[in-house]
């Protein structure tokens, strides 16, 4: 996803299986974080959904084209089902997907969505000076995310656990989508833009229109690390984009893995990616969403933003996204409370 013109307690002993049972919070907590700078990369801001302590007092907050309805800074309640981090797409922001993070939150969630350092409306360095390192660096973002918020004082003790550990998911849009995948365990090649760019161009016009240094570059030097997470049990992916993984890698994931693709998605085409990804997959399922278009899963932007698609807030004629996020947001929900 980009964005050219943005506008700018309780410690919880033990929760085992009980801890399905918290409590559906009526009203939802907002807070702004910030993971540290490290060796490993830059500081990660972050925006916090979670459920609040009853009373609290939500109201609608205005932060640049895409607002925030919850408490701001409100108490979080004793205990929540689990941590969900949010992974927007290229170029966007940690607000982008705000409807989804309160559907969450609202679910008893503690939802941590990060702004990607070099990927965001502000800064596309990852993307412009750094390509050899993208398909790395996303999901390495969001596990030191994960890092910080399991080894904070304040939200650590709040989540849910059972024998396997903490209770984890990710969530994704577009690029976002290909972050929580890798999460899940699939690898990237990057070369294989480059071949479906060649061979499918033409039906895939907008995403082989992009820029895709990474698919030239040459490599960086292997770590040997990962960039599976085995912390991450469960994964939902929104118009993931799909062709650069390793198809082998795909047919390994055993992480439970849920896409829906917009059937007139134009950014990246279905059948190329969250179709593709779908058939790879061996423990996956495909909702597909009628007459929507790559940017459904986003909040509706205040003010006009272009994008190589076309303005985030267009829709096609017909298309309800509000009524769509609802839906959309309780889905995740179930999705989220069967597989954690």
């Amino acid at each position: 996803m980009t964005i050219r013109n943005f506008i700018a307690a309780a410690t919880v002993a033990a929760f085992g299986v009980a801890a399905c049972s918290a409590a559906v919070a009526s009203e939802v907590g907002w807070r702004s974080m910030t993971v540290p700078a490290a060796a490993a990369g830059a500081q990660i801001p972050l925006a916090l959904w979670y459920p609040a302590e009853a009373g609290a007092v939500v109201r609608d907050v205005a932060m640049g084209p895409f607002g925030v309805h919850a408490a701001p800074g409100a108490p979080a309640a004793a205990s929540v089902r689990g941590l969900i981090v949010l992974s927007h797409g290229t170029g966007g922001t940690e607000l982008g997907h705000g409807r989804l993070a309160e559907a969450l939150a609202a679910r008893g969630y503690l939802v941590a969505a990060l702004r990607h350092p070099g990927d965001n409306w502000q800064d596309q360095s990852l993307r412009t000076q750094r390509a050899e390192q993208y398909f790395d660096e996303r999901p390495r973002q969001v596990s030191r995310v994960i890092d910080t918020l399991l080894a904070d004082a304040a939200w650590s003790p709040r989540i849910a656990r059972d024998a396997r550990g903490p209770r984890v998911g990710a969530v994704g849009h577009s690029a976002g989508g290909y972050t929580v995948i890798a999460l899940a365990g699939g690898q990237p090649a990057p070369q294989r833009i480059a071949t479906h760019c060649r061979e499918h161009g033409a039906d895939d016009p907008i995403f082989c229109g992009l820029p895709h240094g990474a698919a030239a570059a040459e490599p960086k030097p292997a770590t040997g690390a990962p960039l599976m997470d085995p912390r991450v049990r469960a994964v939902a992916a929104l118009s993931p984009v799909g062709v650069v993984f390793d198809p082998e890698s795909l047919r390994r994931v055993t992480t439970p893995v849920a896409i829906w693709a917009a059937d007139l998605d134009r950014f990246v085409v279905p059948r190329f990616h969250g179709e593709w990804l779908a058939q790879q997959l061996p423990s996956t399922s495909l909702r597909r969403v009628p007459n929507a278009w790559h940017y459904a899963f986003m909040n509706a932007p205040t003010t006009p933003i272009p994008s190589p698609d076309g303005d985030l807030a267009a829709d096609p004629p017909g298309f309800d996204r509000n009524r769509f996020l609802e839906q959309l947001g309780q889905d995740l929900g179930d999705f989220f409370d069967a597989s954690l």
